[in-house]
Protein backbone atom coordinates (compact mmCIF):
# COMPACT_ATOMS: atom_id res chain seq x y z
CA UNK A 1 0.00 0.00 0.00
CA UNK A 2 1.17 3.10 -1.10
CA UNK A 3 1.49 5.01 2.59
CA UNK A 4 4.37 7.42 3.75
CA UNK A 5 5.48 9.32 6.79
CA UNK A 6 4.28 12.36 8.76
CA UNK A 7 6.26 15.29 9.16
CA UNK A 8 7.94 14.64 11.89
CA UNK A 9 8.67 11.29 11.65
CA UNK A 10 10.43 12.25 8.27
CA UNK A 11 12.53 15.36 10.04
CA UNK A 12 13.35 12.70 12.48
CA UNK A 13 14.38 10.63 9.86
CA UNK A 14 16.79 13.47 7.75
CA UNK A 15 18.72 13.53 11.56
CA UNK A 16 20.03 10.61 11.32
CA UNK A 17 20.42 10.61 7.50
CA UNK A 18 23.88 9.48 7.91
CA UNK A 19 23.07 6.12 9.85
CA UNK A 20 21.24 5.20 6.55
CA UNK A 21 22.89 2.04 4.52
CA UNK A 22 23.02 3.06 0.85
CA UNK A 23 22.40 -0.94 -0.65
CA UNK A 24 24.09 -3.91 -0.39
CA UNK A 25 26.23 -6.17 -2.38
CA UNK A 26 25.26 -9.38 -4.55
CA UNK A 27 26.43 -11.99 -3.78
CA UNK A 28 26.03 -14.93 -6.48
CA UNK A 29 25.02 -18.73 -6.16
CA UNK A 30 27.10 -21.25 -8.25
CA UNK A 31 24.12 -20.90 -10.96
CA UNK A 32 23.51 -16.96 -10.57
CA UNK A 33 20.31 -17.71 -8.21
CA UNK A 34 19.56 -16.18 -5.41
CA UNK A 35 21.13 -12.98 -5.97
CA UNK A 36 20.59 -9.48 -6.09
CA UNK A 37 18.11 -8.65 -9.60
CA UNK A 38 15.74 -6.44 -10.95
CA UNK A 39 12.38 -7.42 -11.64
CA UNK A 40 11.56 -6.88 -15.32
CA UNK A 41 7.73 -7.51 -15.85
CA UNK A 42 5.90 -4.26 -16.75
CA UNK A 43 2.97 -5.88 -15.31
CA UNK A 44 4.74 -5.75 -11.22
CA UNK A 45 4.81 -2.35 -10.79
CA UNK A 46 4.20 -2.21 -6.80
CA UNK A 47 5.96 -5.51 -5.46
CA UNK A 48 4.52 -5.27 -2.07
CA UNK A 49 5.44 -9.23 -0.91
CA UNK A 50 8.00 -11.64 -1.23
CA UNK A 51 8.33 -15.42 -0.62
CA UNK A 52 11.40 -17.38 -1.62
CA UNK A 53 9.96 -20.95 -3.41
CA UNK A 54 11.08 -24.17 -1.93
CA UNK A 55 9.98 -26.18 -5.16
CA UNK A 56 11.77 -24.07 -7.63
CA UNK A 57 15.02 -22.79 -6.46
CA UNK A 58 15.97 -19.38 -7.07
CA UNK A 59 12.50 -18.62 -7.78
CA UNK A 60 10.81 -15.60 -6.32
CA UNK A 61 6.73 -15.22 -5.85
CA UNK A 62 5.51 -11.73 -5.52
CA UNK A 63 2.23 -9.77 -6.74
CA UNK A 64 0.82 -6.32 -6.71
CA UNK A 65 -0.91 -4.66 -3.50
CA UNK A 66 -4.36 -3.17 -5.28
CA UNK A 67 -6.02 -2.99 -8.28
CA UNK A 68 -4.31 -5.81 -10.07
CA UNK A 69 -6.64 -9.02 -9.54
CA UNK A 70 -6.12 -12.22 -8.14
CA UNK A 71 -2.62 -12.43 -9.38
CA UNK A 72 0.72 -14.21 -8.16
CA UNK A 73 3.66 -13.90 -9.98
CA UNK A 74 6.68 -16.23 -9.85
CA UNK A 75 9.87 -14.20 -10.76
CA UNK A 76 13.23 -15.87 -11.65
CA UNK A 77 16.25 -14.19 -9.70
CA UNK A 78 18.57 -15.40 -12.38
CA UNK A 79 17.35 -13.09 -14.94
CA UNK A 80 14.09 -10.82 -13.17
CA UNK A 81 11.78 -12.31 -15.67
CA UNK A 82 8.29 -13.41 -14.82
CA UNK A 83 7.98 -17.43 -15.62
CA UNK A 84 4.64 -17.80 -13.99
CA UNK A 85 1.63 -15.99 -13.97
CA UNK A 86 -0.84 -17.82 -10.89
CA UNK A 87 -4.84 -16.61 -11.23
CA UNK A 88 -6.62 -17.46 -8.42
CA UNK A 89 -9.90 -18.11 -8.71
CA UNK A 90 -12.70 -19.26 -6.13
CA UNK A 91 -12.20 -15.80 -4.20
CA UNK A 92 -13.73 -12.43 -4.38
CA UNK A 93 -12.16 -9.55 -5.85
CA UNK A 94 -8.96 -8.98 -3.66
CA UNK A 95 -8.95 -5.67 -2.39
CA UNK A 96 -5.44 -4.54 -1.00
CA UNK A 97 -3.04 -7.79 -1.11
CA UNK A 98 -0.04 -6.66 0.92
CA UNK A 99 2.13 -10.20 1.48
CA UNK A 100 2.64 -13.65 0.52
CA UNK A 101 4.61 -16.32 2.66
CA UNK A 102 5.02 -20.40 2.08
CA UNK A 103 4.04 -22.45 4.30
CA UNK A 104 5.26 -25.79 5.48
CA UNK A 105 2.67 -27.72 4.65
CA UNK A 106 3.38 -25.99 0.64
CA UNK A 107 0.94 -23.80 0.55
CA UNK A 108 1.51 -20.51 -0.19
CA UNK A 109 -0.51 -17.65 1.30
CA UNK A 110 -1.57 -14.48 0.46
CA UNK A 111 -2.73 -11.75 2.91
CA UNK A 112 -5.08 -9.31 1.67
CA UNK A 113 -4.68 -6.98 4.81
CA UNK A 114 -3.73 -4.01 4.06
CA UNK A 115 -6.04 -1.29 4.82
CA UNK A 116 -6.35 2.17 3.05
CA UNK A 117 -8.70 4.16 5.09
CA UNK A 118 -6.75 2.94 8.31
CA UNK A 119 -8.07 0.38 9.57
CA UNK A 120 -11.68 0.76 9.16
CA UNK A 121 -12.68 -2.19 7.80
CA UNK A 122 -14.29 -5.15 9.79
CA UNK A 123 -12.63 -8.14 8.25
CA UNK A 124 -9.63 -8.76 6.03
CA UNK A 125 -8.60 -12.19 3.79
CA UNK A 126 -6.15 -14.47 3.34
CA UNK A 127 -5.70 -16.84 0.39
CA UNK A 128 -4.30 -20.27 0.30
CA UNK A 129 -3.17 -22.22 -2.44
CA UNK A 130 -0.36 -25.27 -3.23
CA UNK A 131 2.54 -23.84 -4.73
CA UNK A 132 2.72 -25.28 -8.13
CA UNK A 133 5.00 -28.18 -9.05
CA UNK A 134 4.92 -26.65 -13.11
CA UNK A 135 5.83 -23.22 -13.38
CA UNK A 136 3.78 -22.32 -15.89
CA UNK A 137 0.66 -19.64 -16.33
CA UNK A 138 -2.48 -21.25 -14.83
CA UNK A 139 -5.46 -21.11 -12.84
CA UNK A 140 -5.95 -22.79 -9.74
CA UNK A 141 -8.67 -22.72 -7.23
CA UNK A 142 -7.76 -20.85 -3.97
CA UNK A 143 -9.36 -21.26 -0.18
CA UNK A 144 -10.35 -17.98 0.79
CA UNK A 145 -10.57 -17.16 4.73
CA UNK A 146 -11.77 -14.47 6.71
CA UNK A 147 -9.67 -12.91 9.39
CA UNK A 148 -10.30 -10.43 12.28
CA UNK A 149 -8.02 -9.10 15.07
CA UNK A 150 -9.51 -9.49 18.47
CA UNK A 151 -9.10 -5.88 19.49
CA UNK A 152 -10.72 -3.68 16.53
CA UNK A 153 -9.62 -3.68 12.74
CA UNK A 154 -6.07 -2.92 11.83
CA UNK A 155 -3.83 -1.74 9.06
CA UNK A 156 -1.39 -4.33 8.11
CA UNK A 157 1.13 -4.97 5.91
CA UNK A 158 3.01 -8.01 7.07
CA UNK A 159 2.02 -11.80 6.63
CA UNK A 160 4.12 -14.60 8.37
CA UNK A 161 3.69 -18.32 8.14
CA UNK A 162 5.79 -19.88 10.80
CA UNK A 163 8.13 -22.65 8.61
CA UNK A 164 7.78 -25.49 11.39
CA UNK A 165 4.35 -24.98 13.24
CA UNK A 166 1.97 -23.46 9.93
CA UNK A 167 0.47 -20.92 12.33
CA UNK A 168 -0.19 -17.22 10.53
CA UNK A 169 1.02 -14.01 11.76
CA UNK A 170 0.28 -10.84 10.90
CA UNK A 171 2.07 -7.57 11.75
CA UNK A 172 -0.05 -4.33 12.13
CA UNK A 173 1.06 -1.09 11.65
CA UNK A 174 0.56 2.94 12.82
CA UNK A 175 2.23 5.66 13.29
CA UNK A 176 3.54 4.64 17.00
CA UNK A 177 3.77 1.40 16.15
CA UNK A 178 1.92 -1.93 15.75
CA UNK A 179 1.42 -5.60 16.93
CA UNK A 180 1.98 -8.73 16.22
CA UNK A 181 -0.79 -10.64 15.91
CA UNK A 182 -0.93 -14.69 16.17
CA UNK A 183 -4.08 -16.70 14.65
CA UNK A 184 -5.36 -20.11 15.51
CA UNK A 185 -3.35 -23.22 15.22
CA UNK A 186 -4.97 -23.93 11.99
CA UNK A 187 -7.23 -21.30 9.67
CA UNK A 188 -11.21 -22.31 9.05
CA UNK A 189 -12.90 -21.62 6.78
CA UNK A 190 -17.23 -20.91 7.42
CA UNK A 191 -16.21 -19.41 10.60
CA UNK A 192 -14.18 -16.14 10.98
CA UNK A 193 -10.68 -16.44 12.00
CA UNK A 194 -9.55 -14.21 15.22
CA UNK A 195 -5.97 -13.19 15.25
CA UNK A 196 -4.89 -11.73 18.90
CA UNK A 197 -2.58 -9.43 19.51
CA UNK A 198 0.75 -11.19 21.13
CA UNK A 199 3.64 -8.88 20.90
CA UNK A 200 4.56 -4.81 20.12
CA UNK A 201 6.36 -4.05 16.87
CA UNK A 202 7.32 -1.05 15.22
CA UNK A 203 6.19 0.49 12.20
CA UNK A 204 6.27 -2.57 9.87
CA UNK A 205 6.10 -3.09 6.00
CA UNK A 206 6.67 -7.08 6.03
CA UNK A 207 8.52 -9.89 7.30
CA UNK A 208 9.86 -13.22 7.34
CA UNK A 209 10.65 -16.23 9.61
CA UNK A 210 14.00 -18.10 9.21
CA UNK A 211 13.56 -21.50 7.87
CA UNK A 212 13.83 -22.90 11.20
CA UNK A 213 11.15 -20.61 12.92
CA UNK A 214 13.84 -19.47 15.51
CA UNK A 215 13.94 -15.70 13.92
CA UNK A 216 11.87 -13.24 12.68
CA UNK A 217 12.89 -10.08 10.28
CA UNK A 218 10.78 -7.16 10.05
CA UNK A 219 11.77 -4.09 8.07
CA UNK A 220 10.37 -0.91 7.52
CA UNK A 221 11.13 1.86 4.90
CA UNK A 222 14.36 2.77 6.22
CA UNK A 223 15.26 -0.16 8.80
CA UNK A 224 14.74 -4.13 9.86
CA UNK A 225 15.78 -5.61 13.11
CA UNK A 226 15.49 -9.14 13.45
CA UNK A 227 13.82 -11.00 16.98
CA UNK A 228 14.22 -14.32 18.47
CA UNK A 229 11.24 -16.33 18.37
CA UNK A 230 10.07 -18.87 20.45
CA UNK A 231 6.92 -20.57 21.59
CA UNK A 232 5.15 -18.32 19.93
CA UNK A 233 6.31 -14.93 21.34
CA UNK A 234 9.24 -12.34 20.11
CA UNK A 235 12.08 -12.29 22.06
CA UNK A 236 15.69 -10.29 22.10
CA UNK A 237 16.22 -8.30 19.05
CA UNK A 238 19.02 -6.59 16.94
CA UNK A 239 19.18 -4.65 14.07
CA UNK A 240 19.29 -6.07 10.41
CA UNK A 241 21.43 -4.80 7.34
CA UNK A 242 18.83 -3.20 5.09
CA UNK A 243 19.45 -1.56 1.95
CA UNK A 244 17.78 1.89 1.50
CA UNK A 245 15.03 1.58 -1.69
CA UNK A 246 13.04 4.35 -2.72
CA UNK A 247 9.59 2.48 -1.32
CA UNK A 248 11.02 -0.50 0.86
CA UNK A 249 7.96 -3.24 1.01
CA UNK A 250 9.23 -6.89 1.27
CA UNK A 251 11.64 -9.42 2.90
CA UNK A 252 12.16 -12.91 2.61
CA UNK A 253 15.03 -15.24 3.30
CA UNK A 254 16.55 -17.17 0.65
CA UNK A 255 14.90 -21.37 1.08
CA UNK A 256 18.46 -21.88 2.31
CA UNK A 257 18.55 -19.21 5.24
CA UNK A 258 21.76 -17.85 3.89
CA UNK A 259 20.60 -14.18 3.01
CA UNK A 260 17.61 -11.85 3.03
CA UNK A 261 16.01 -10.78 0.03
CA UNK A 262 14.83 -7.32 0.03
CA UNK A 263 12.30 -5.96 -2.33
CA UNK A 264 10.84 -2.57 -2.92
CA UNK A 265 8.00 -1.22 -5.09
CA UNK A 266 7.98 0.29 -8.52
CA UNK A 267 8.71 0.16 -12.22
CA UNK A 268 11.76 -2.05 -12.49
CA UNK A 269 12.26 -2.42 -8.88
CA UNK A 270 15.10 -3.73 -7.47
CA UNK A 271 15.05 -7.27 -5.14
CA UNK A 272 18.89 -6.68 -2.86
CA UNK A 273 20.29 -9.47 -1.55
CA UNK A 274 22.32 -8.89 1.93
CA UNK A 275 24.17 -12.34 3.38
CA UNK A 276 23.80 -13.29 6.88
CA UNK A 277 26.17 -14.55 9.36
CA UNK A 278 27.44 -17.84 10.17
CA UNK A 279 24.16 -18.40 12.16
CA UNK A 280 21.60 -17.79 9.66
CA UNK A 281 18.48 -19.88 9.29
CA UNK A 282 19.35 -21.14 12.67
CA UNK A 283 17.71 -19.14 15.00
CA UNK A 284 20.78 -17.24 15.57
CA UNK A 285 22.68 -14.15 15.05
CA UNK A 286 23.18 -14.53 11.78
CA UNK A 287 21.09 -11.28 10.51
CA UNK A 288 23.70 -8.89 11.78
CA UNK A 289 25.07 -9.58 7.98
CA UNK A 290 28.18 -10.06 6.77
CA UNK A 291 31.01 -8.99 5.44
CA UNK A 292 30.10 -9.75 1.59
CA UNK A 293 26.99 -7.62 1.79
CA UNK A 294 28.08 -4.70 4.01
CA UNK A 295 27.52 -1.23 2.54
CA UNK A 296 29.30 1.68 2.21
CA UNK A 297 30.21 3.15 5.73
CA UNK A 298 28.38 0.38 7.46
CA UNK A 299 29.71 -0.49 11.20
CA UNK A 300 28.70 -3.76 11.23
CA UNK A 301 25.79 -3.33 13.67
CA UNK A 302 22.78 -2.90 11.16
CA UNK A 303 23.30 0.79 11.40
CA UNK A 304 25.55 2.90 8.84
CA UNK A 305 28.57 5.23 9.34
CA UNK A 306 27.93 9.35 8.36
CA UNK A 307 28.69 8.58 4.40
CA UNK A 308 26.33 5.39 4.00
CA UNK A 309 23.58 6.92 2.68
CA UNK A 310 23.66 8.09 -1.10
CA UNK A 311 22.88 11.59 -2.15
CA UNK A 312 19.88 10.56 -3.83
CA UNK A 313 18.04 8.94 -0.53
CA UNK A 314 19.16 12.22 1.16
CA UNK A 315 16.99 13.90 -1.55
CA UNK A 316 14.24 11.53 -1.38
CA UNK A 317 13.97 12.15 2.55
CA UNK A 318 14.13 16.09 1.83
CA UNK A 319 11.05 15.54 -0.47
CA UNK A 320 9.33 13.63 1.86
CA UNK A 321 9.17 16.00 4.27
CA UNK A 322 8.98 19.32 1.89
CA UNK A 323 5.55 17.49 0.99
CA UNK A 324 4.00 17.06 4.84
CA UNK A 325 4.88 20.31 5.31
CA UNK A 326 3.44 21.81 2.63
CA UNK A 327 0.60 19.49 2.94
CA UNK A 328 0.03 20.12 6.86
CA UNK A 329 0.56 24.21 6.09
CA UNK A 330 -1.92 23.91 3.22
CA UNK A 331 -4.55 22.66 5.74
CA UNK A 332 -3.69 25.12 8.08
CA UNK A 333 -4.67 28.06 5.48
Amino acid sequence: MRSYLTVSGAAALLLFAGALPAGAAATESGDGADRSFTIEDPRITESSGLAASRAHPGVYWTHNDSDDGPYVYAVDSRTGRTVATITMSGVGRPRDVEAVSLGPDGNLYVGDIGDNLNGSWDHVWIYRFPEPKELKDTTVRATQFDVKYADGPRDAEALMVHPTTGRVYIASKNENGGGLYEGPARLATGSVNVFRRVGEVPWVTDGAFSPDGGELVLRSYFSARAYAFRSGRLGADHAVRAPFQRQAESVTYTADGSALMFGSEGERSDVVRVDLGKDAGRGGNGARGGDSSASAGDTGDGIGGAGGMSLSGVLVLVAVAAFFLMKRRRGQG
